[in-house]
């Protein structure tokens, strides 16, 4: 049985003078004799149980505060306990309300909601999770308004609500009678309309769900019209800056020259943290030159004597070595090193906050907001239910925006300063002192003979991955009803093995994690670990088909597990022309990954005439993820994926020496510029089951082992440290 099938839904009248429901979601209980009741199943097979289920499993029992309403207008009001990171949400919520009532796209709005901590886990936006755990209570919600709608017209017209119609807003009676949503909001929220039934569409009815549609919010965003956290007008709010230490977690002892900076133009305050010290101004420019100005001692940070080199010793150190099988059994192995990654939002680490006797109020983007209003709480010493946390939309995230570390220091400075502040990381230190993705370390080997891969084994080390922005609470409220070996993990295990996993049927696979413990700012990047996991395990398999003879895709194609895999795979393999002939130095790569219900494969073209120049000329990419809500905010999510890869695979990557990541601007860190991308790309959306999968990670893990393949059939090289090109062809910003 299905987890919707085990599911009920009721609607209820939120108070308000025009039409507000709301959709309560949860487990039904079994009740013996009763044929309604719904007979729980076992939980799933540890390999069937993905990040995805923990994390709706988690939110289940607060899934009920997901509340729609209609105003006079007829302009339907959505209030989203998710943020919008440009990943298109907003768009693909505005499709599920708009497609379910039967109004226009354009009459719909789509608010981010505030912190609420009584969601408990249901508001945390990540794990390629969020289309996945709203579809069914928009689709429910948005249905009932609707039933309430139809019932309110159909009493006022003493007609059967069977007996009417919606067409775009606009309920419709046989003999041609009809109302507005906007002249029934009022009756539909007071009057008694009995018990409604309320059934969302099924496929077959979409007109909007599955039809590709521009963002709701596109022509903001190309006109600069769409309001960041720093664009928003809080009065009084002044700029701040922080000077930051040398090293990571570095601390302050003291500050040698706080009189003369406060004597600066525009200085209004100096202000110490435990994460530097921060500068108070009339204006950006004027904190910006008072930071820069500050003598400060500095105390020593948690990682000064490590290095890039020392950092992979203690990786490679860490990973556990490959049982050998017997000399007469043949084997392809690899080790392989991925460094660090900034995750390089275009919009830096940014708060505002007006911190008070009585309570504080603060502004950012953020991901989990209420492990953020609880950390501020705590830290400025006012009860939770005085700290409102407006939620921004925000420039990228990429996994980033997990975390509040903007939004606390904000909240500190306004307390000590006694004024609203305005605070913005600079793109130096949001590079050096942001979060970034940790380096690892992989052994990999697969073992055959007569044609079969009998083993493939797989360690991974990585510095430990800091999971305290809300993630790992949710996966322990879920541990209890997981299978052995899953629930009893750690975060990082557990995150690993629900999302880790191998597509082909290779004998006895094994995949598993070590992590080193290095105090250092790392978080979630996107894909997380299948980036780099996936990724070198896709270079084996090509290294592996060569071992037996086989072209890569058909090697692919004999051991991948799915009907739908395969499917996927030939649509690349077809539409991109597998083995078509290129020019020396030319290649062609391929990869495929399958997490989150839902599976890719990706084909690329490179020109690495110049191995230290590479670039991919073509790409395809195919995918299959359920049901579609928005194809063309699908394209986007993938084309992303496909840059992320490109990316780290090639160029992009953060040098550690001594204590503190060397690259601190964009001309530093070698993300992929427009010279760098394909100009060819082609995406096939492939139509799956009834549910939606995941698809915000997906398309990286597929993209990182066909750039890889490509480079490596290109060259006659064997790639085993990424990025490939990692010199440091740049002059470091002073520490």
């Amino acid at each position: 049985m299905s987890r919707h099938s085990r599911r009920r839904f009721l609607t209820y009248l939120v108070a308000a003078p025009t039409l507000a429901v709301a959709t309560k979601i949860g487990l039904d209980a079994y009740a013996p004799g009763s044929a309604d009741a719904a007979i729980p199943t076992p939980p799933a097979p540890a390999d069937l149980v993905d990040l995805g289920d923990l994390l709706i499993l988690a939110g289940a029992p607060t899934a009920n505060m997901l509340v729609l309403n209609v105003d006079e207008e007829g302009i339907v009001h959505f209030r989203l306990p998710r943020e919008e990171v440009g990943q298109g949400l907003t768009t693909a919520v505005a499709m599920l309300v708009a497609e379910e009532l039967d109004t226009p796209l354009d009459r719909v709005r789509v608010q981010l909601d505030d912190a609420r901590p009584e969601l408990l886990f249901n508001q945390l936006t990540g794990s390629s999770n969020s289309v996945r755990s709203l579809y069914d209570p928009v689709r429910h919600t948005a249905a009932a308004a609707r039933a309430r709608m139809v019932g309110a017209a159909a009493k006022q017209w003493r007609l059967a609500a069977d007996d009417l119609t919606v067409r775009q807003g606009i309920v419709v009676a046989p003999d041609g009678r009809t109302a507005s949503y906007g002249s029934l909001s009022a009756a539909a929220a007071s009057l008694d309309l009995g018990s409604l039934v309320v059934t969302p569409k099924k496929a077959a009815q979409h007109t909007l769900v599955g039809t590709p549609t521009s963002r709701i919010d596109a022509r903001a965003l190309v006109t600069g019209k769409q309001a960041y956290t720093l664009d928003l007008d809080v009065p009084g709010a002044k700029p701040c800056m922080v000077r930051r230490p040398p090293t990571i977690n570095g601390t302050v002892k003291a500050v040698n020259n706080e009189a003369v900076v406060r004597a600066m133009p525009g200085v209004l305050d100096v202000v110490t943290l435990d994460t530097g010290v921060a500068v108070v101004a009339e204006t950006f420019g004027q904190a910006l030159d008072g930071k820069e100005a500050l003598d400060v001692t500095w105390g020593p940070g948690t990682v000064d004597a490590l290095s890039d080199d020392g950092i992979k010793a203690r990786l490679k150190a860490a990973t556990p070595s490959l049982d050998v099988l017997g000399l007469l059994v043949k084997k392809v192995e690899g080790e392989f090193d991925f460094a660090f990654a900034s995750h390089a939002p275009l919009e830096t680490n940014s708060a505002v906050a007006d911190v008070r006797s009585d309570g504080a109020e603060v502004w950012s983007g953020l991901k989990s907001p209420i492990i953020a209003q609880a950390a501020i709480a705590k830290a400025v010493g006012v009860p939770v239910s005085k700290v409102k946390v407006h939620v921004v939309q925000s420039g990228g995230s990429f996994g980033r925006r997990l975390f509040y570390d903007a939004a606390l220091e904000a909240a500190v400075v306004s307390k000590k300063s006694g004024r609203p502040i305005r605070l913005m990381w600079s793109r130096i230190d949001d590079m050096r002192h942001g979060r970034m993705r940790p380096a690892t370390h992989h052994r990999v080997r697969a073992t055959y003979a007569a044609g079969q891969v009998l083993t493939f084994q797989h360690r991974v080390a990585a510095v430990e991955t800091d999971f305290r922005h809300g993630l790992g609470d949710a996966i322990t409220a879920a541990a209890a009803s997981l299978p052995s070996g899953i629930g009893n993990a750690t975060f990082a295990q557990t995150l690993f093995l629900t999302t880790v996993k191998s597509p082909y049927n290779f004998g006895l696979t094994t995949q598993t994690l070590t992590e080193v413990p290095l105090t250092m700012h790392t978080g979630s990047w996107r894909s997380v670990y299948s980036a780099n996991t996936r990724g070198a395990e896709e270079i084996i398999v090509d290294e592996l088909a060569a071992k037996l003879g086989k072209d890569p895709v058909t090697f692919r194609r004999e051991f991948l597990k799915t009907a739908r895999q395969r499917a996927v795979l030939a649509k690349v393999a077809e539409e991109g022309d597998w083995g078509r002939e290129l020019p020396a130095g030319w290649a062609q790569g391929v990869g495929f990954h399958d997490e989150y219900k839902s599976c890719t494969a990706c084909l690329v073209e490179i020109d690495a005439t110049d191995p230290k120049k590479p670039r991919v000329t073509k790409a395809v990419i195919a995918a299959d993820v359920g049901r579609v809500i928005n194809p063309r905010g699908l394209e986007a999510q993938l084309l992303g994926g496909l840059t992320d890869a490109i990316s780290t695979t090639l160029h992009a990557g953060l040098h550690i020496d001594e204590g503190l990541p060397l690259e601190g601007s964009y001309s530093q860190f070698h993300y992929a510029r427009q010279k760098d991308s394909p100009k060819d790309v082609k995406i096939y959306v492939i139509e799956g089951a009834d549910e939606p999968g995941g698809a915000g990670e997906l398309g990286v893990p597929a993209a990182v082992g066909a750039v890889a393949n490509a480079y490596a059939r290109a060259t006659g090289t064997r790639p085993r440290s990424f990025p490939i090109n990692f010199d440091v062809d740049f002059t470091p910003f002073p520490r």
